[in-house]
């Protein structure tokens, strides 16, 4: 059996990173992008190696079109056509929305949500004509409830949900599913580095009493990719430690 092609945007960040190695886990051949002068891809690449993983690593610009399709182009060089795309390319700009300027806002949209139509866009049709094809948008639980200060990332995580239930319809008859997952606190390297004070406020706010962890993202990430999952389309998983229920 051929061996699947995954592709993982923002595949370098926390989430993403253990998204990568969950997909390699269960045998996929992974790539990873990133982004010059923002991200060492090199330098991931190398990290995961020495921890048993031999990931693909793909440069681009996910909030620009053309430079989107030329990292697809340079992952599929490499890889093979994509079977597998994981949407986790994320940003945030937090602000009071009456200060925000106009910069905040775009950046956040474009990198959240423009780049969620910029990549898919390059592999969609390919996998309608393969008849097969696992797309898995990375949202968040504040584009479910809202979040004070964010109306830039909550409107574009919300906005993503919106693009998977529509593009579900359109893939579902040609073997494509596509699906959202919303992630609550989740401890990266970037939440280890908040204040004791507003790491334990986040906390208290969750049911289960604890900030989720990035590899419980990675496996229902591999679940909805998993071929078996061909049933599961237009759906939202939310992973928040009871954080919002709806």
């Amino acid at each position: 059996m051929t061996q699947r092609v995954a592709l993982v945007t923002g595949g370098t960040g926390g989430i993403g990173t253990e998204i990568c190695k969950g997909l390699a886990d269960a045998g996929y051949k992974v790539v990873a992008s990133w982004l010059e002068n923002v991200d060492d891809g090199p330098a991931w690449q190398a990290q995961m190696k020495e921890a048993g993983y031999e990931c693909e690593i793909a440069q681009g610009d996910v909030s620009d079109y053309e430079k989107s399709g030329a990292m697809i182009k340079e992952a599929e060089e490499k890889a093979g056509p994509i079977d597998v795309l994981v949407n986790c390319a994320g940003i945030t700009k937090d602000g009071f929305f009456h200060k925000m300027e106009p910069s905040a806002w775009q950046a956040v949209i474009n990198i959240n949500l423009v780049s969620v139509f910029n990549v898919t866009h390059h592999v969609f049709a390919g996998m309608r004509e393969r008849g097969y094809g696992r797309i898995v948008n990375i949202s968040s639980v504040n584009g479910q409830k809202g979040q004070f200060g964010q109306t830039n990332y909550s409107a574009a995580k919300a906005g993503m949900h919106g693009f998977t239930m529509a593009l579900a319809q359109e893939g579902a008859r040609k073997g494509v599913t596509v699906n959202t997952v919303s992630p609550g606190y989740i401890a990266t390297a970037m939440t280890e580095k908040m204040p004791e004070k507003v790491l334990q406020s986040m906390v208290d706010q969750v049911p289960v009493g604890r900030m989720g962890k990035p590899e419980e993202i990675a496996r229902t990430v591999v679940f909805l990719a998993d071929e078996q999952a061909g049933f599961i389309t237009g759906a939202d998983f939310s992973i928040n430690g009871g954080l919002h229920m709806g």
